[in-house]
């Protein structure tokens, strides 16, 4: 069994659209949760855990793509 975790860190509305970008994919591969922190940020964390290292690298990459992807768009509407 192998598990991995991603945490990012940021204001509570963009965290809520990232994790709303990757709820739709496979959400039964990864568990994910907005923890408030003292500061006024959030930090989200998606853990995955996977049969073996392979599976994993794969569930994390297509995550990390949706977040990059849903990054980017943010990024792309607030620069407008």
């Amino acid at each position: 069994m192998a598990t991995c975790e991603a945490r990012w860190i940021g204001d509570e509305k963009r965290a809520k659209v990232l994790l709303s970008a990757i709820a739709v994919d496979d959400p039964e591969m990864f568990e994910a949760n907005i923890r408030p922190l003292d500061n006024g940020e959030v930090e989200l964390v998606i853990t995955v855990t996977a049969e073996s290292i392979p599976s994993l690298q794969s569930i994390m990459d297509d995550l990390l793509a949706c977040l990059a992807a849903a990054e980017t768009s943010l990024d792309s509407i607030r620069a407008e």
